[in-house]
């Protein structure tokens, strides 16, 4: 038996003695779908500094740079589809291995798959906001005003600022959002952290706090993770092919 098998099976055996397990997912899962993260060459964060929240507040040049890299990322988002990783969460939670994803991503990609609980700590790349009146707008609406020649969207209603209902640098986590995991971390007997660098905070830490109340934790990241010392389960390879692997073992269980 090679080793990748033996953490297969073991994955699986720890999925089907589990009650409440949850998925904790980071960019690694979304770049099997195309969308570069930050350490990706080439990507369009190699060539954009991000905009932290304070100066989009504060310089409308930081705005025009923030809206100019939205711009020139959007296709990549518009065109991505959930890969075998996201399919196969769909699967587990539709199943009752897994209770909840919570993600770092702004895709929207799980929903896409089918899954149901997804708590997304970093807001969402699926609609944009009014910081004065809360009006949403669709992304597809914005693209359409920057590539008209729009420069720095504002509102139509209130003519307040518009930004992605993303989370940016410098900016709050939604507060019910974040309790919510952290219960959830406190609650769980498994943690699958899939594709998570796991040092951005306070994100980072729902894994570990969820290790140091007595789950479980899998890890399956292509790079070493500062939690890998504490988990059950370390694979470095693609999510998509091994969580597929794990459905196909339960399934024969």
């Amino acid at each position: 038996m090679n080793p990748d098998q033996g953490a297969i099976e073991k994955i699986a055996q720890l999925l089907a003695g589990s009650r409440r397990a949850i998925a904790f997912t980071g960019a690694g899962i979304s770049t099997e779908s195309g969308i570069a993260d930050f350490r990706s060459p080439g990507g369009i964060w190699s060539r954009y500094q991000p905009v932290l929240f304070q100066d989009f507040l504060d310089s409308e040049e930081a705005r025009r740079r923030y809206w100019k890299m939205k711009r020139e990322g959007y296709h990549e988002l518009k065109m991505a589809r959930p890969n075998d990783g996201h399919r196969a969460l769909a699967r587990l939670e539709a199943s009752g291995k897994i209770i909840a994803i919570i993600t770092q991503n702004i895709d929207g990609l799980h929903q896409d798959a089918g899954s149901r609980r997804v708590l997304e700590l970093h807001g969402t790349g699926r609609y944009c906001i009014c910081l004065s009146c809360s009006k949403r707008f669709s992304p597809d609406e914005i693209q359409a005003r920057l590539e008209a020649g729009e420069e720095i969207p504002v509102c139509s209603h209130c003519g307040g600022l518009v930004k992605s209902a993303t989370i940016s640098f410098g900016q709050s986590l939604p507060a019910d959002v974040l309790a919510e995991a952290f219960d959830l971390s406190m609650s769980t007997d498994l943690v699958l952290a899939l594709g998570s660098s796991l040092v951005v905070e306070p994100a980072a830490s729902i894994p570990l706090q969820a290790k140091n109340n007595g789950a479980r934790l899998v890890i399956i990241n292509n790079a070493e993770t500062p939690l890998d010392r504490l988990a059950d389960v370390v694979v470095h390879r693609a999510i998509g092919s091994t969580l597929s692997q794990v459905l196909n073992h339960l399934e024969g269980v």
